[in-house]
């Protein structure tokens, strides 16, 4: 009995072990766009880093309930639930390519723009009405718009809709339409 419990154990952590490596990098840009952190120099994003850190450690947690379902969906889930959370600490401009923005607006703007999660789901994630999710990533549009493109800031990646947002592929990571994890 305990040879079959340890050889779960032991397939479980392998299983999750190639989730991490698959999406890991994705979810690490998402971490460090949402905290603000600048990309540059690489570990200069540790709060994302340790956001991720703690999304990963709830998804594993819950890793033999989520058979059937998506486990990219719930650690990016733990992630913008633990970073709403914490937002009163993420407040700060870090030099990031969203520190224009409040959390709240980050938090959206990465949500729909770069995570292309619907505008129901977004809502119902953060518990707020789709009216609320519209108006606070028009307002994150409109703000980058009006500040215009900082100087040394890299082009528009898959967010072409954030007008400049600049919501390319991040630390050593290429960003490819609709592709998780890619590494």
């Amino acid at each position: 009995m305990a040879e079959r419990a340890t050889h779960r154990d032991r397939l479980r952590a392998l299983e999750f072990e190639a989730f991490v490596a698959g999406a890991g990098g994705r979810l690490l840009h998402t971490a460090t766009l949402l905290t603000g952190e600048p990309a540059q120099p690489p570990g200069a994003y540790a709060r994302a880093e340790a956001l991720l850190r703690v999304a990963l450690a709830r998804t594993y947690a819950d890793w033999d309930r989520l058979r059937g379902g998506d486990p990219y969906d719930r650690a990016r889930r733990e992630l913008a639930l633990r970073f709403a959370r914490e937002a009163r600490r993420h407040q700060r401009p870090r030099g990031g390519l969203l520190d224009r923005l409040t959390p709240i607006e980050r938090l959206v703007l990465v949500l729909r723009m770069y995570e292309e999660v619907g505008e129901e789901q977004t809502a119902a994630l953060l518990g707020l009405s789709a009216d609320r999710i519209r108006a606070v990533c028009a307002r994150a549009v409109a703000t980058l718009r009006t500040a215009g493109p900082r100087r040394g800031a890299a082009g528009v990646g898959r967010g072409a809709g954030a007008a400049g947002a600049g919501l390319d592929a991040g630390p050593g990571q290429a960003s490819a339409p609709g592709g998780r994890g890619t590494p």
